[in-house]
């Protein structure tokens, strides 16, 4: 029913941040190495707004592929994001954190994965649920 995620803090990185080459990557006919010009890049600056707010969460499990979330993937989370339908949350959700998209339509709310082999998830009054977090991105290996 539900993917197992693994849930880290986010921690302070060199304060230089990464290389980060300052043009588009071609991906049709290269360009010439004269255009490139070189700067730095933190990732925490790109993609944690908050940071008191923002975890990371490995996915463990397949019902979030067709939103491009796989197995082994890192989400960030951030938490100080209103969930509205459509987001993709992390819920926790009798006793076990989930990852779904938020289908709202005025008091109902469902859990929809984006695997066909998965169930869409009715939340009702007898459920312990709570929406821990919305995703903002994805971390992936290639």
């Amino acid at each position: 029913m539900s993917l197992k995620l693994t849930f880290f803090s986010p921690k302070n990185t060199n304060s230089e941040g990464a290389i980060f080459i300052d043009t588009g990557i071609s991906a049709g006919f290269p360009s010439p190495a004269d255009d490139f010009k070189e700067s730095r890049i933190s990732l925490d600056e790109e993609l944690i707004k908050n940071k008191e707010a923002t975890f990371f969460a490995r996915v463990s499990g397949q019902s979030m592929i067709g939103a491009g979330l796989d197995d082994n993937d890192l989400l960030v989370i951030d938490r100080s994001i209103a969930p509205t339908n459509n987001k993709i949350a992390v819920c926790f959700l009798d006793g076990e954190f989930t990852v779904k998209r938020l289908r709202v339509d005025g008091n109902d709310v469902w859990l929809q994965p984006e695997n066909p082999d998965y169930p869409i998830i009715r939340i009702t009054e007898e459920n312990d649920f709570v929406i821990w977090g919305i995703v903002t991105n994805v971390i992936k290996r290639l």
